[in-house]
């Protein structure tokens, strides 16, 4: 299963910086960001993941490469959280994911993550 989360999301630096500024303000991102994903789940009818642990893989499609690719893939914090807000994980320990894979490429018309489950 692919579940498509169209843009760009919150990146490190942005959100450490936002974080910097107010506490709340931190909080707030990581709402909206999970809930986009909450929301990318169900319209794509993303099914609950069976068998367990399970390895996921993301494709990260930045619209250039100015960010590092760790800073991009901090996102994996919203992702997860959003994947398990919408049933689609049990939970996002260690006894439900055991690994990450990931991919980073350029699209600038598209920006977006894929994540295979």
């Amino acid at each position: 299963m692919i579940i498509t989360i169209k843009g760009e999301l919150c990146d490190f630096n942005t959100f450490q910086n936002a974080t910097r500024m107010n506490k709340f303000v931190g909080s707030k991102i990581k709402k909206e960001q999970t809930e986009l994903v909450y929301w990318a789940c169900k319209e794509q009818k993303a099914k609950e993941v069976k068998v367990y642990p399970h390895i996921i893989i993301y494709k990260w499609f930045s619209k250039d490469n100015r960010k590092d690719i760790d800073n991009v893939a901090f996102a994996k914090k919203f992702i997860n959280d959003g994947l398990v807000m919408a049933g689609v994980l049990k939970g996002d320990g260690r006894k439900f994911i055991n690994g990450f894979m990931d991919e980073f490429y350029i699209d600038a018309k598209n920006p977006r993550v894929e994540i295979s489950l």
